[in-house]
């Protein structure tokens, strides 16, 4: 089914938006509550896809999560198998529940959409194989797979290669004081990605009364052993899923302000102060929120996105729109996301006329003139990702007649993503 993106033109906004909960934090919290020693109170959390299929995979082993109005009473309980498990395409599913289902007594099926097939894992289940943990996976090292869980992981030290996504480190980290004897994981391979959500999964873990020592120069980090507190916590905003709502101002003019922005966050999108001050955008706080003005223009970026690459999509139709070129670099990693999202940013964006090349770790966008020039109308493939959705409607705002395929997949991480849009735009 094909979306027609809102086409706003050049008419200017003025709104407030309130961002649905992160879902790297909710996904991380509830691990961590899982195993926690009393139970937990979650404020505000993201209840998306991704996050109701960590809620069902957790129930399936046995926790009890409570849901009321805005918030998850978690209760834990004895990890318990048989039990099977849908991931659906969730890198924080297909990555935390293993090595939490390596808890529990009894054998924990995994499965998942087709393209979760496709996504690596190997380095999870390897370094399971290495704490003692037998799995069947038929040598793929892939999904399908049952994990053949015992109820105890003896913990110890072990040596990951995370380059191609930094769940396969915080996948370990998360279980590590669930070990019997704590674990250090070492990483080694190429640059770890996203150092910002290690950085989370660290933070989170000390926030429910995890020992954790880092070791960055050694790319190593070490979890004791000992028992979780329950956290009675609320739920950033997500501030990736923010990228799409703060793009309105800069491509149609006027402010949007962003509620509850926090003031000190681990989150990888608060790096987009920065960067979208760079493409020519105004950003300030006040008792509101955080609110971004757009410029005269949107201003090309050069810029290393290896660390945030999530915000990828959003920065690339930011740039397809932009008056001067625009490099993204360090993002080979998203080849092995959602969908392979240079080649679908490429594909798409020079769908509607743009011009964008891709080569192996990086997009080379450049613009035929500012605010969509030369861009035309047409389908806008989503490949089952959500960011690809959200960047088309993005561009659909000064870009009329584009049609997004499937939008309905933005549920992933956003509940209500059309009609959120369309209130802001229409």
């Amino acid at each position: 089914m094909l979306w027609p993106a809102p086409f706003r033109g050049d008419k200017k906004v003025s709104a407030r938006v309130v961002i649905p909960g992160s879902k790297s934090v909710t996904n991380r919290a509830l691990i961590l509550a899982a195993q926690a020693k009393s139970p937990s109170l979650l404020k505000r959390p993201l209840i998306s896809r991704d996050t109701e299929l960590m809620v069902a995979g957790l129930r399936a082993m046995g926790i009890s999560i409570k849901e009321t109005d805005w918030a998850w009473e978690i209760t834990p309980a004895p990890l318990r198998g048989p039990a099977k498990v849908d991931v659906g395409n969730a890198g924080t599913v297909m990555r935390f529940l293993p090595p939490l289902s390596a808890l529990a007594h009894g054998d924990i099926s995994f499965d998942g959409d087709p393209r979760s097939y496709e996504r690596p894992l190997g380095p999870v289940i390897a370094a399971l194989e290495d704490l003692g943990i037998e799995i069947e996976h038929g040598g793929r090292y892939s999904l399908p797979m049952v994990v053949k869980s015992k109820g105890e992981i003896p913990g110890g030290a072990l040596t990951i290669d995370a380059s191609a996504s930094s769940q396969f480190l915080s996948a370990l980290l998360l279980i590590a004081p669930s070990t019997r004897d704590g674990i250090v994981a070492t990483h080694k391979g190429g640059p770890l990605p996203s150092m910002p959500h290690i950085d989370m999964t660290v933070q989170m873990l000390r926030d429910f009364g995890a020992q954790v020592s880092v070791d960055k120069s050694a790319n190593s980090w070490s979890v004791s052993a000992g028992a979780l507190q329950g956290q009675d916590l609320v739920i950033e905003p997500d501030l990736s899923n923010a990228a799409p709502f703060l793009s309105i101002a800069m491509v149609c003019g006027g402010s949007i302000t962003i509620a509850d922005w926090p003031e000190v966050t681990t989150q990888p999108g608060d790096q987009l102060r920065e960067i979208l001050t760079a493409m020519g955008a105004t950003i300030s706080r006040g008792k509101d929120g955080l609110t971004i003005t757009g410029g005269e223009s949107i201003h090309g970026i050069d810029i290393d996105l290896h660390d945030v690459g999530e915000l990828t999509p959003a920065i690339a139709a930011l740039a397809a729109l932009a008056d001067s070129p625009s490099h993204l670099r360090g993002i080979g990693h998203l080849r092995l996301h959602e969908t392979d999202r240079l080649a679908a940013l490429t594909r798409e964006v020079n769908s509607l006329g743009g011009n964008v090349v891709e080569d192996e770790t990086s997009l080379h966008i450049t613009p035929h003139g500012a605010m969509g020039k030369g861009l035309h109308g047409g389908t806008f493939h989503t490949y089952e990702d959500h960011r690809l959705a959200t960047a088309g409607a993005v561009i659909g705002l000064v870009v009329p007649g584009v049609e997004i395929e499937n939008v309905a997949t933005t549920r992933k991480t956003l509940p209500d993503f059309p009609g959120l849009w369309q209130s802001l735009v229409l």
